[in-house]
């Protein structure tokens, strides 16, 4: 008989699992701290410069899994800002398309690099070598998890 539940972990591997959550999570935690783009504002801008094209606020919304009236109000104060800037739709007259600007996107690659400068201080100044080739592997096993 098969079942068609998916097997349960072993619970040395669920214990695995939470500590590498609450590790990832204090990590994230740490480099939000001096983040000068709210979480919000950072992920529009991240899939906006990532995909290199323009969106709906509604697409937005449904790529991050939000209310349309929240990405509205999260794309408003990002064009106040001059983070992001909004065109007319060239087939639907009642959308408007968001795009990064370039201010924008200078603010994410900055945020960026602040978090990873914060990383690499961090590794230099508190890992070992034969610490830091640990990591090196590990990175390379979250990617195969990812």
């Amino acid at each position: 008989m098969t079942s068609d539940a998916p097997h349960a972990p072993h619970p040395d591997t669920l214990d695995l699992a939470a500590d590498l959550r609450a590790a990832l999570g204090s990590l994230v935690r740490t480099l939000r701290d001096n983040d000068d783009l709210p979480p919000n504002q950072a992920a529009v801008l991240g899939l906006l410069v990532r995909d290199e094209r323009s969106y709906t606020v509604a697409e937005l919304a449904d790529r991050r899994r939000v209310r349309h009236q929240s990405m509205a109000r999260t794309v408003a104060l990002m064009t106040e800002s001059g983070l992001v800037a909004q065109q007319p739709h060239p087939t639907d007259g009642r959308k408007q398309l968001i795009a990064a600007t370039e201010a924008g996107r200078a603010a994410l690659l900055d945020q960026r690099a602040r978090r990873e400068h914060h990383i690499a201080t961090a590794i230099e100044t508190r890992l070992s070598t034969e610490e830091r080739a640990q990591l090196r592997a590990s990175v390379e096993l979250l990617q195969r998890l990812s």
